[in-house]
């Protein structure tokens, strides 16, 4: 066999380096940065959480297709920073998996940020791990207060309503217009929900209200007949729901086959899961978003969503697309990618008016538990007659606070919440 020979071309050292260094000038740094020279053009990666499996599923296409859009709208202006954005979509699944996945896309990937989630269990679970690798969060889908009070962090922020904000929209409406104190109450029974009753309990209690029953019910709950007997039976003037996912369809489905006719409202609602109810809709719910809101900002906004997907964004489309852009501003805010710089540039930041959260008022994070201050929408269901298309399932009853009105006034009072900030380093 004939002897290989080595045609490699070498350099002596003191050339090599000298051709490096001579890269480094053209690049305006005296390191030896042919590598930073490669990293400069790598793209801004975003991790995002979301669910796509599970009686929480439903809504996880509406979340990646939301953060695509934000991806996409960014880089059609030339990206932040002068760098494209990259979005890298993870399956939350439950707390161990969402742990995991975070672990991947800060170790593996190098995200600058995580994104998404809505589970309040996996959400309270990654921001723990966050936290750990002192990597920015947005949480734009789980609603419990305890993510923004005793186990809030300072790498964690929400774009998401916690529940305070949606049973403060809804009840404080239901109390005062409806004139409703008798409720019974249906919850889905893990984090989410148990927050969820315990908050409807201290407003109903606070407002001199009368509780006549309640239940848990277990996640993925595919039949409520025994539940209705029971609300039934007890005659209360409202049944008040903390369910979540799929179980808000099926519950609000079988209610209306059983005929009841009992007033219906619920802690949070999202529009994936109202929309399969279909004609059988009834009741009235806050919502963070819907896509009919009359703001120029927020129209623009549906359509080039329905331009781009076919459909109408849902409210988690919505909490996505958000957090997308607060991390971008964030970056360009700081001129960093850097998570702790990007903390303090939202700790107290207010959208801009290119993105002010669609809503037509300045919108701000809180310094002190990272929640963005915004109205919520109370909604009734439409009656089908007055449907334009199958997607025109509500109606906007009001914007809470009302504009003009301080955004403080439904969410956690200082004075109630538990939340203490880890320092920064």
């Amino acid at each position: 066999m004939a002897q290989r020979r080595d045609v490699s071309i070498r350099l002596p050292r003191r050339k090599f380096l000298t051709g490096l260094a001579t890269v480094a000038a053209a690049a305006g740094t005296h390191e030896l940065a042919f590598p930073a020279v490669v990293r400069a053009q790598e793209p801004i990666r975003i991790g995002q959480l979301i669910p796509f499996t599970g009686f929480l599923g439903a809504i996880g296409e509406y979340g990646k297709q939301g953060a695509t859009l934000g991806v996409e709208e960014l880089n059609e202006k030339g990206g932040v920073l002068g760098r494209k954005v990259e979005l890298i979509t993870e399956d939350e699944a439950n707390p161990g998996v969402a742990v995991q996945k975070a672990r991947k896309l800060i170790e593996k990937d190098k995200v600058v940020a995580i994104e998404g989630l809505v589970s309040s269990a996996s959400c309270l679970a990654v921001g723990d791990e966050v936290q750990r690798a002192r990597v920015l969060m947005i949480n734009a889908g789980a609603n419990s207060d305890e993510i923004r009070s005793k186990r809030c962090h300072r790498y964690v922020f929400s774009t998401e309503g916690c529940n305070t904000q949606y049973v403060s929209a809804i009840g404080n409406w239901l109390i005062r217009e409806r004139k409703i104190s008798r409720w019974y109450f249906l919850t889905s029974d893990y984090a989410f929900g148990h927050d969820l009753l315990r908050v409807a309990r201290n407003l109903l209690m606070a407002n001199k209200g009368t509780e006549v029953g309640s239940d848990l019910a277990p996640t993925g709950t595919t039949d409520f007949s025994q539940y209705i007997t029971k609300i039934k039976a007890a005659k209360p003037d409202l049944v008040f729901h903390n369910l979540a996912g799929a179980d808000v369809t099926n519950f609000l489905k079988q209610y209306a086959e059983a005929g009841m006719t009992l007033e219906v409202a619920g802690g949070v609602i999202d529009s994936a899961y109202a929309w399969p109810v279909g004609e059988s809709l009834r009741g009235h719910f806050p919502i963070i978003w819907w896509h009919e809101l009359n703001t120029p900002a927020s129209r623009a906004w549906a359509a080039r969503y329905v331009k781009r997907w076919g459909r109408p964004p849902d409210n988690q489309a919505y909490g996505d697309y958000v957090a997308v852009h607060a991390i971008a501003q964030a970056i360009e805010k700081a001129k960093s990618t850097d998570s702790a710089k990007l903390v303090q540039a939202l700790e107290g930041h207010t959208l801009t008016a290119a993105m002010d959260g669609l809503k037509g008022r300045p919108l701000t994070f809180r310094a002190w538990d990272h929640q963005l201050l915004q109205p919520m929408y109370v909604v009734a269901a439409r009656d089908k007659s007055k449907w334009r298309d199958k997607w025109d399932i509500f109606e906007v009853i009001s914007e809470v606070p009302l504009p003009g009105e301080s955004l403080e006034t439904i969410a956690i009072p200082k004075a109630e919440s538990q939340c203490q900030l880890e320092p920064l380093a």
